[in-house]
């Protein structure tokens, strides 16, 4: 066990004050517990290096992105359509 002396930000006071009163918990358990999550949080360990293997998706390089907007704008209209017949049927 390790003793220090520690001067805490205002802010990081009532956090703690507020993490006491939730918990009940005593001061030294509730410091404790904070700084073992912040220390063993995933930000902190370091990053293991990861490979992406790349897929072939059949994409046609010609192919027009564009196309991709028309085709929406299409789909809306064809829903707004129906919707629109669906209230006069009803």
């Amino acid at each position: 066990m390790m003793r220090s002396t520690l001067t805490i930000d205002p802010d990081v006071a009532r956090l703690l004050q507020d993490a006491i009163a939730r918990s009940k918990k005593p001061f030294k358990t509730v410091v404790n517990d904070a700084l073992r999550r912040g220390l063993c949080a995933p930000e902190a360990r370091p990053r293991t290096a990861f490979k992406v293997k790349p897929m072939d998706l059949g994409w046609d390089a010609t192919r027009d992105p564009t196309s991709f907007n028309r085709l929406i704008d299409e789909l809306a209209v064809a829903d707004f359509q129906a919707i629109k017949r669906r209230r006069k049927k009803a």
